[in-house]
C-alpha cells in the first residue's frame, strides 16, 4: 500500500497565498502525482498534475495561480497556489497514480487537506 499524507492546509484570505504537501510512502517517482479538490456538492475535480513525460496540466480555472513541483529525494509533492479564490474552497487531495507500475496497479489518495478562502 501506498501512503500519502498532505499538509498546509487552512483558512486564508482571498488574494493570499498557501502551500500544500504531500509526502509519500514511496518514492513518488515511481507514479504520476497530482493534485484534486472537491467543494462541498461537487465533484472531484483535477487541480494540477504531472503527465507520464513529466509536463504539468492545470485545470483552466487555475492556470497562472498555481504551480505543482516534486522533490523526489524527499518524496514529497507540493502545490503552491496564488492569488486564492473564495470559489477554491475545497478539500485537497494528493494522488498518485500508479496503474502503470506493476507494483501497485492501482491509484492512491491521502486523506485530504481543507482548505477555506474568506472573502
Amino acid at each position: 500500500q501506498v501512503q500519502l499524507i498532505e499538509s498546509g492546509g487552512g483558512s486564508v484570505q482571498a488574494g493570499g497565498s498557501l502551500k500544500l504537501s504531500c509526502t509519500g510512502s514511496i518514492s513518488l517517482n515511481k507514479c504520476e502525482m497530482g493534485w484534486y479538490r472537491q467543494a462541498p456538492g461537487k465533484e472531484r475535480e483535477m487541480v494540477s498534475m504531472f503527465n507520464s513525460d513529466r509536463t504539468t496540466t492545470s485545470a483552466d480555472s487555475l492556470k497562472g495561480r498555481v504551480t505543482i513541483s516534486q522533490d523526489n529525494a524527499k518524496n514529497t509533492l507540493s502545490l503552491q497556489m496564488n492569488n486564492v479564490e473564495t470559489e477554491d474552497t475545497a478539500v485537497y487531495y494528493c494522488s498518485a497514480d500508479c496503474r502503470g507500475n506493476p507494483l501497485y496497479r492501482e491509484i492512491f489518495w491521502g486523506q485530504g487537506t481543507q482548505v477555506t478562502v474568506s472573502s
